[in-house]
């Protein structure tokens, strides 16, 4: 499974609690469309930690690399060695 489907699979499953997956097409921002609120992104950040083996820092923790699925995914290639 990709990083984007495995982000959209648990926001759909732990966040969402939606039975029909995510609905929203991959660059859409979490925050504008209402997918995640400020402790949403700390929870993100956790998810990050426990599948991918690092840390997030509070730094690190922006709309450039959490407000989507794309770059929620790019952030976690930048940080790690996982294939496309």
């Amino acid at each position: 499974m990709s990083i984007e489907e495995t982000i959209k699979r648990y926001i759909a499953e732990n966040m969402l609690f939606s039975d029909d997956g995510y609905a929203y097409p991959d660059d859409a921002s979490f925050m504008e469309e209402g997918v995640l609120d400020s402790l949403g992104v700390l929870e993100l950040a956790l998810f990050v930690e426990e599948t991918y083996g690092f840390r997030p820092s509070q730094q690190e923790m922006t709309p450039q690399n959490f407000d989507s699925v794309v770059n929620l995914a790019a952030y976690i290639r930048r940080n790690t060695f996982v294939p496309a």
